[in-house]
Formats: C-alpha cells, structure tokens, sequence
C-alpha cells in the first residue's frame, strides 16, 4: 500500500519500536495540543479558541499538563475568560436549583446514586476537556486508518504482528474496533494473531522485570542487566499506558 499523508504516523508509530504505538501516538498528539493551546502561535488569544476552551474547560490531568507546561500569560488568559463563563453557567444552574424534599428512604440511598443538579453539572464540568475531545477524534480516526492498513498492506500487517504489541488500554480499543472492522474470516486472523502478540509481549515485560528482582541479589551483582534496566516505566506502560518516565513536555519560547 503506497504510504499517504494519513498513514504516515502509523507508520512511524509502529517503526519507533514502543511498547505500544498508539501510547506514542496518543503523546504525540497530546503534544501538539499543548503547543497548539499554549505554544508560541498563541492560539488562545484566538477568539473562536477561547470560546471552546471557555465552553469545554480542560479536565484535572490536562490542567496539571497545561501548568507543567509553563506559559504563565496564556494560562492566565484561558482561565481568566474561562472562570467568566463558569460563574455564568454556575448563576444560571443556581437560579434553576431547587432542592429536593427529604423523605426516610433518602437516608438510605446511596450518595453516588442521588441526581442533586448541582453535582450532575459538576460532574460534566470535571469531565469536559477540550484537549480530551480533540484528541478523542484524532485517536477515532487512527483506529479507523489501522484497520484500512491492516486489511490492505501486507507489509503493515507484518510490521504490527513483529511489534512489541500494545498497552492494554489501547489493546482493548483495537479489540472493541475489530468487531466492526473486520469480516468473519479477517476476524479468524486477527484475533489469534494479536492474542499472541500480546501474551509474548507481557511474558517479555515479566522476563525484564522479574530480572530486575534479581539484579538487586548480590549474586547477581557483576551480572548484565539485560533488557531490565527500564523494565519498571515499560512494566508499568503495557499495563496502563503512557510514559511514567518521560520528562514534563514544556513551552519553547
């Protein structure tokens, strides 16, 4: 299959030799959202970007991201127009609120069952992100462009079947796409395919982390570290994603 301009982060992905393409992908992105949000384009001074990141908030991990990635006048100018449209959303709920009557079988109810409007709005306003949406849709349309690759390019298939497989999130999402994706007999391939891809790939990670365990006997104290020497960040990515290793990705000026 002749490489196109979409397909080409696959491609790299896959070629990076990571523990999981979609997690380098999946930085990528993340990456380039950060640049495009608070780089030095300067998009949050953009009146259509303010009034989405106004709307859509960012969640908890992405504002931890958005400070570590410094930029002090644009964080400050997205909070600033930001915190203007929560307190007239906030107003608003607080004009609708009315609060429910109490009765006995309230007392046993849990709390995470009751629906007080307040906390249904909070709730929402904590999970809107738009970094998160923004990515969502990128991150749909990769798993879309594999499957094309995977059915198309026997060359992709091969690279992905000699891969270091995947983090199980993204391992679940490919599973949860293939239902769809692929006919009956595709589906016969896969699975059997990536099922052992992936049991090989956690069996190697056990390998490199159970001889780390050694390592630390003093027996063992002039002996090669293997492939053990990062197996605790690459241990910890196949079974979550992401890199716990990685340094803060930060604003270049």
């Amino acid at each position: 299959m002749k490489e196109k301009l979409y397909t080409i982060p696959l491609n790299d992905a896959f070629q990076a030799d990571d523990e999981c393409p979609f997690c380098f992908i999946e930085k990528k992105i993340e990456e380039d959202m950060l640049d495009f949000v608070l780089g030095s384009g300067s998009s949050y001074m953009e009146s259509d970007i303010r009034e989405a990141t106004d709307k859509e908030g960012f969640c908890r991990y992405h504002f931890q991201k958005m400070f570590d990635y410094g930029n002090t006048l644009g964080n400050a100018w997205i909070l600033k127009t930001h915190y203007q449209k929560m307190r007239e959303d906030m107003q608003t709920q607080f004009k609708k609120f009315q609060p429910s009557k109490s009765s006995l079988k309230d007392k046993f109810i849990k709390a995470t069952t009751r629906q007080n409007p307040i906390g249904i709005w909070t709730a929402e306003k904590a999970n809107s992100c738009y970094i998160c949406n923004r990515y969502s849709d990128t991150y749909n349309r990769y798993l879309d462009t594999f499957f094309v690759m995977y059915k198309k390019d026997a060359a992709f298939r091969e690279m992905v079947e000699h891969s270091k497989g995947f983090c199980l999130h993204h391992f679940g999402d490919l599973c949860e796409m293939a239902d769809p994706k692929l006919s009956d007999k595709e589906k016969a391939e896969f699975y059997p395919a990536m099922f052992s891809l992936m049991d090989a790939s956690m069996e190697r990670i056990h390998d490199d982390v159970s001889w780390m365990v050694e390592k630390f006997d003093y027996r063992n104290k002039d002996a090669d570290w293997k492939n053990s020497k990062d197996a605790i960040q690459r241990g910890m990515q196949k079974l979550v994603g992401g890199y716990p290793a990685a340094p803060t990705y930060s604003y270049k000026k």
